[in-house]
């Protein structure tokens, strides 16, 4: 059973929204509010599978800016958005916003039936990301981007972990300077990080996946190490080559 957070200003469709998730007997509203404030504290203390979020909210924050506030929270926690605003606005505000994977993106319209939201819930818990086809020209060329460099791989929160782990700081040190209110969100950060640059696929270690982190921090290059621990980068034909540092 999927536990969803359901963030709608307008009462009506959020109350005929929570009657739909909760018939189809595949979902579970455990939390539901109109505001992204009130989101961010729900988020936190309900740690729903996933959140249903409308872009335009009550309250000072909109739908992307609770969304990176709940992801800095809980790494790269699924969300789906909708919304009537233009899909070319959208895509700027919504990669400003550094959110990268695990989301959904729909039009909202009078007839927003959750038997059309329930598989892209799913897709997003499953790590699959949906992007609407009219700006997906613009993705390929942002994912052009990302296979240059690792960093693009990485959401602002990320950013700002892996630059204090190759500094040299604790997860402990990390956690007070970011002032999270659950300090495993760090341990959680880290994961993400891995799991972002291939290192969670090769390293069950954690102390070498951190070090190898900072060598792809500091490089600027995506490496990936065999069982042996020999280092491989891509070349210019994309294929996976010896590395010998440098």
């Amino acid at each position: 059973m999927i536990q969803l957070l359901l963030v709608e200003d307008n009462q009506r469709l959020r109350a005929a929204l929570k009657t739909g998730f909760e018939a189809s007997g595949s979902i579970v509203i455990c939390a539901d509010t109109d505001s992204g404030e009130e989101a961010l504290h729900l988020g936190i203390s309900t740690n729903p599978d996933a959140v249903l979020m409308d872009v335009r909210l009550a309250g000072s924050l909109n739908g992307i800016q609770t969304a990176v506030a709940l992801r800095r929270e809980i790494p790269r926690l699924p969300v789906v958005f909708y919304s009537i605003q233009d899909d070319d606005q959208y895509y700027r505000d919504f990669r400003a916003s550094g959110i990268l994977s695990h989301y959904a993106y729909v039009r909202k319209s009078n007839y927003l039936l959750p038997e059309m939201i329930i598989p892209l819930i799913s897709d997003a818990i499953a790590g699959r990301s949906f992007i609407d086809p009219e700006i997906e020209e613009r993705v390929h060329e942002v994912r052009n981007l990302d296979e240059q460099d690792p960093l693009s791989l990485l959401e602002p929160n990320e950013l700002a972990v892996i630059k204090m782990i190759a500094q040299g700081l604790t997860n402990e040190q990390i956690a007070s300077r970011m002032g999270f209110q659950d300090k495993r969100t760090i341990s959680r950060t880290n994961g993400s990080i891995y799991a972002a640059w291939g290192l969670a696929d090769t390293t069950t270690d954690e102390k070498v996946a951190r070090t190898r982190a900072v060598i792809i921090y500091q490089t600027h290059r995506l490496i990936q190490w065999d069982t042996e621990g020999r280092p491989f980068v891509l070349d210019a034909a994309h294929n996976w080559i010896p590395w010998e540092g440098g």
